[in-house]
């Protein structure tokens, strides 16, 4: 693979990750309410708290553990039956520790080992590929917190104004 193209892919990456999708949830967790936050339509349905332990799960074990090799230390199940309200900072915290981390290790990635093979979470995958779903990832469930949001709070969050 070129190395300008990994490392354009890399910086992209990170771009998503920090500059799209971090801010849209925060800007989302500054308006709801802590109940907001832990609010489901129905006990099938994901909240928001869930969807940010999710997230913080998902990126680690992908990107931080998988891609950075540290201890792989994931209890997925939990991220989605966790129903004790924790305080939306703490729910926050933990989300935006794990994408630092997994930012860190994007930025020093040497471009040239985008091709070589991982096993994260049974799949045998290239890195590029474990980014991409990182990166695929992240954005499916921010547009559900924003979905969530504009549902708990019946307004335009204006992320894009054409």
């Amino acid at each position: 693979m070129n190395n300008d193209i990994g490392q354009v892919f890399l910086d992209q990456s990170r771009s998503h990750l920090n500059d799209d999708f971090m801010p849209k949830i925060r800007e989302c967790l500054d308006i709801l309410s802590e109940e907001d936050v832990w609010w489901r339509a129905h006990d099938t349905n994901n909240s928001v708290g869930n969807l940010l332990f999710h997230l913080s799960g998902n990126v680690r074990q992908w990107i931080v553990s998988g891609i950075g090799g540290v201890p792989d230390t994931r209890q997925r199940a939990l991220e989605f039956s966790e129903r004790n309200p924790f305080p939306k900072e703490v729910v926050w915290s933990k989300l935006n520790d794990s994408v630092v981390e997994a930012s860190q290790v994007l930025e020093s990635f040497p471009p040239g080992q985008l091709l070589e093979k991982r096993t994260i979470q049974g799949f045998d995958k290239i890195v590029l590929q474990a980014i991409y779903h990182v990166v695929e990832h992240f954005s499916l469930h921010t547009g559900q917190i924003i979905y969530i949001t504009k549902l708990r709070k019946g307004k335009d969050l204006r992320f894009y104004n054409l």
